[in-house]
C-alpha cells in the first residue's frame, strides 16, 4: 500500500504560532546576517508511526514555518526507514525545502536506526556546529547502552536531544527520558491531541538553538506553559 502522504500545507504559520514568535523574539540575538545556528530535525519513517503520519507532518511543517519566522535558524530534516535507510536534507533556512523533502517521504517498514541519527549528528559537529537535535519517534529496537552512550558524547559536545515520543510504551519513555538527561535536552510526549502546545513547544527549541538557555529561560517567564519542558535543560 503506498502511504506517501500529501504534500502538507505550506500557507501561512498559525496565528498562534506567530504570536508565540513575537513574543520569543525579544529574547532573540540578532543573527538573521550572520551565520545561522545549525538544528537536525530527526524523524522515525518506520511503519509504525503511519497511522499518525500525516497528523505529524503537518505540526513538523509549522514548526518548519516557524523557524522561517525567527530567520536565524538552519535546519536538516534526516529520517530513517526500511531496511538501513537512512536520508537527510541539505541545510535550510528556509520553510519550503524543507516541505517539499518532507512531502517525498513515505513510511516503510523496519527497525529504529537511532544510533545512526546521533552518529549523523556527531559527525556533523566535526565540520557544522550543531546547537539542538529533535527527534520523533515512538520506538526503540537497539541496545539501550549504545545509545546512551552516544547521548553522553553529544552532552559533552553541548549537542542537547529534544526528544518527542509518539505513543505511551513505558520501556521507550525510560530509554527517551535517559537520552534526553545525558545529552542536556528535553523530553515530552508527542500528543497529537495537545497540538497547539506541540507547535508552541517546537518553536522553543527554534528559540534556545538561536538564542541559548538564557533565552529559552526570559521565555518561560512569559510563557509560564511550557515551564515543565524547559526546566529540563541544564
Amino acid at each position: 500500500m503506498n502511504n506517501k502522504h500529501p504534500s502538507p500545507n505550506k500557507g501561512p504559520v498559525s496565528s498562534a504560532v506567530k504570536a508565540f514568535l513575537n513574543d520569543a523574539d525579544r529574547f532573540l540575538p540578532n543573527t538573521r546576517d550572520q551565520n545561522p545556528a545549525r538544528l537536525v530535525f530527526a524523524l522515525d519513517a518506520t511503519a509504525s508511526r503511519e497511522q499518525a503520519w500525516d497528523h505529524a507532518c503537518e505540526i513538523q511543517t509549522d514548526m518548519f514555518s516557524a523557524v522561517h519566522e525567527i530567520g536565524s535558524l538552519a535546519v536538516q530534516v534526516c529520517y530513517y526507514r526500511g531496511f538501513r535507510q537512512f536520508h537527510y536534507s541539505q541545510w535550510s533556512t528556509k520553510a519550503k525545502p524543507l516541505q517539499d523533502f518532507m512531502a517525498d517521504v513515505n513510511c516503510q517498514g523496519g527497525h529504529t536506526q537511532i544510533e545512526k541519527v546521533l552518529r549523523h549528528a556527531l559527525n556533523s559537529q566535526k565540520s557544522q556546529q550543531l546547537k539542538a537535535v529533535v527527534f520523533v519517534g515512538d520506538a526503540v529496537e537497539e541496545h539501550p547502552d549504545t545509545l546512551c552512550d552516544l547521548a553522553g558524547r553529544m552532552g559533552l559536545l553541548n549537542i542537547p536531544l529534544f526528544i518527542f515520543q509518539e505513543g505511551q510504551d513505558n520501556q521507550v519513555s525510560r530509554v527517551f527520558r535517559q537520552l534526553a538527561n545525558l545529552s542536556g535536552g528535553i523530553y515530552a510526549p508527542f500528543n497529537l491531541n495537545s497540538r497547539e502546545q506541540l507547535k508552541n513547544l517546537l518553536s522553543a527549541v527554534a528559540v534556545f538553538a538561536t538564542g541559548g538557555k538564557s533565552a529559552a529561560q526570559a521565555l518561560s517567564k512569559t510563557r509560564p506553559d511550557l515551564l515543565p519542558f524547559l526546566k529540563q535543560l541544564r
